[in-house]
């Protein structure tokens, strides 16, 4: 545990840059949660959070550099989930989940996380692979069509395949924790939700020339954990049709989980909603449940 005396931590005294920078992310953040109908206790987490940083009179970003999220996670009123923020803001200068709530994430934005991917390669993967997800490129990493990307040498298709593997193994070692029936239980709250019209939306930036507010987003919780879900707004989404049946859910923890789930079209679960890479764990739901198979349809 890192210790960092509140009387030297706290001044009247303007605070420095870095601080400010991310304390206006974090104000953002609640006032955007709590006009799309988050739980009072997140909106208040990062006003909490704001409100640290907007008193902290040592640069956060040093005291970052100098020792690590543990640090972070000492502040007042800064736990995991904000520590994690904080670090993501200033290594990248970008914050996926207040992007998600402007509803500016882009795939190039998701395929930037990769070691070795930045702006340029990431739209020539998407407009060449149409890969959207990090389990997409995972597999185009190892089926040969990365490889025929422009840029992709054999050094920097070696750098993404093991940026991959950690990215993919510690979120997929969380996996566990989360049942399929819970994901299909904020699935159906949020297509349930959306027909009825009682979400707020959001005007996404891609593929909306218009500027029209009209993607719902949903802020929920499962067992004390925070999800929020959007139709997929994808080129891919839109090419099959189904912007209004894809739906990626996000587990907004440490882990930055992600799922998409879809009404499968073929096979033994043709009908059926499915969370992509979890097919086996929906058959064995599907199984258990006989009668009440169709619950979260």
């Amino acid at each position: 545990m890192v210790t960092v005396s509140p009387a030297v931590m706290v001044d009247v005294s303007t605070p420095p840059p870095a601080n400010l920078k991310v304390a206006e992310r974090f104000r953002e953040a609640a006032d955007l949660l709590e006009a799309q109908g988050a739980g009072p206790f997140r909106v208040r987490a990062y006003r909490r959070g704001a409100a640290t940083l907007s008193q902290l009179r040592r640069s956060v970003d040093v005291l970052y550099r100098e020792h690590g999220h543990e640090a972070l996670q000492d502040l007042p009123g800064i736990g995991t989930a904000l520590a994690n923020a904080i670090a993501e803001i200033l290594d990248t200068g970008r914050w996926r989940f207040l992007e998600r709530l402007q509803g500016v994430v882009s795939p190039e934005s998701v395929l930037r996380q990769v070691a070795g991917i930045g702006p340029a390669l990431a739209a020539r993967i998407h407009d060449r692979l149409g890969v959207d997800s990090l389990e997409a490129l995972e597999q185009a990493a190892h089926d040969g069509r990365l490889a025929e990307v422009k840029g992709v040498g054999e050094r920097r298709l070696q750098a993404v395949r093991e940026s991959l593997d950690a990215k993919l193994r510690r979120r997929r070692s969380g996996d566990w924790h989360v049942p399929v029936a819970e994901l299909f239980s904020v699935d159906a709250e949020y297509r349930r939700k959306a027909a009825q019209g009682v979400l707020r939306t959001i005007a996404p930036r891609r593929f909306n020339p218009d500027g029209e507010a009209w993607l719902p987003i949903l802020h929920t919780e499962r067992e004390g954990r925070a999800y929020t879900a959007l139709f997929s707004n994808t080129a891919r989404a839109h090419e099959l049709g189904t912007t209004d049946d894809w739906v990626v859910l996000y587990l907004e923890d440490d882990l930055q989980a992600q799922w998409t789930v879809v009404t499968e079209t073929t096979g033994p679960l043709a009908g059926k909603r499915v969370v992509r890479g979890r097919e086996q764990a929906c058959r064995r739901y599907y199984d258990e449940h006989t009668d009440g198979a169709l619950s979260f349809r």
